[in-house]
Parts: structure tokens; C-alpha cells; sequence
């Protein structure tokens, strides 16, 4: 059976390079690491705790950290705006904290970029916070500095298609030798 990573573009622009990413992932994942996107963060509701702890969790808080409890592991691709997560991306984390199958769930970390300095940082924290287990070895930088990519060119682009696919390797094999 094929382990399921659910990843997470914690960009809501339509051309996101962090999309981008994501969607070359999907198609460039080995046989045996199925790739599937959350793709409703945009459609979250603020974080709010007093609905946290009562019987009015909304709907899709609940589908969202059902798809979290079902997957063998997440990918995260994450960009940085004025030196710090997106506020939507944290919201949804703020709503994962309550998934009971969160605490040492494996997590990758991609980016497409290597000049976001404050970013990476604050992700590692509060995912260390919640108890994630952060697979070190499957997270990558692209190392690009223009936003303007497609998921064609990572996929064509021989050296980004071949540190995608080994990371994904990683991540597959670590998942094998822990989770297997």
C-alpha cells in the first residue's frame, strides 16, 4: 500500500511558485508515495478556540483534520511575506493543534526559494511546538529566485525534477524504515 502524504501550499495566489512546486511533486512522486493537495485553506474560518472545545467544530475544521489523521505524513511548501508566515497558512496550523493524530505525524518541508530567512524558521518552531515529527532529510530548497515558474519547469528543468524526486525518495524511504 502506497503512503499517503497530504501536502499544503500555504500561498493562496492563483500562481503561486509554492503551488508550483506542489503540483511537480504530485507528478514527479515514486511509485509507492501518493501526493494529495489540501486545497481549502483559503476557506477556513479564523481560528477561534472558544468553537475548538465545544460541539460546533465547523465542518470543514473537521474534514481537515480528518484528511491530517488519515495521511502517513504532510508536505509542507510555505512562502514568507514581511518575514513571517502567511496569516491564512498559520491559521490553518492554529486549527491542526486539535487533531489528535497530529502529535508525531511526519512533516517535509519544501521551498522554492533559499532567501527566506525568517519563515523556515518560525514553521520548524511551531511545528516543534505541535509536536511533529520533522523529517530533515526529505526537506529541500529549490534555491530559485523568480516566482514566475510552473510545475512544467521543474518537471523538464532535469536538476529541480532531480531535487524533488530525491527528497521524495528520502521522505519514502524514511516513512519505510519508521512507519513501514
Amino acid at each position: 500500500m502506497p503512503f499517503r502524504i497530504l501536502t499544503f501550499c500555504g500561498s493562496l495566489r492563483a500562481a503561486s511558485s509554492n503551488l508550483a512546486l506542489l503540483s511537480a511533486a504530485e507528478r514527479l512522486a515514486p511509485d509507492g508515495l501518493v501526493l494529495n493537495r489540501y486545497d481549502r485553506i483559503g476557506d477556513l474560518p479564523h481560528f477561534v478556540p472558544d468553537l475548538d472545545i465545544t460541539d460546533h467544530l465547523p465542518e470543514i475544521v473537521i474534514d481537515l483534520r480528518e484528511q491530517v489523521a488519515r495521511a502517513d505524513g504532510l508536505l509542507f511548501a510555505v512562502p514568507e511575506y514581511m518575514h513571517a508566515l502567511p496569516g491564512s497558512f498559520k491559521n490553518t496550523l492554529d486549527w491542526m493543534v486539535g487533531c489528535q493524530k497530529f502529535p508525531g505525524k511526519p512533516v517535509a518541508l519544501a521551498h522554492v526559494t533559499s532567501r527566506h530567512a525568517f519563515a523556515p524558521v518560525q514553521l520548524e518552531e511551531i511545528l516543534r511546538t505541535m509536536s511533529a515529527e520533522i523529517v530533515s532529510e526529505a526537506g529541500f530548497s529549490l534555491g530559485l529566485t523568480s516566482n514566475a515558474i510552473t510545475p512544467e519547469m521543474i518537471c523538464t528543468d532535469a536538476s529541480l525534477a532531480a531535487i524533488v524526486t530525491r527528497h521524495l525518495d528520502r521522505y519514502q524511504t524514511w516513512l519505510s524504515r519508521e512507519r513501514g
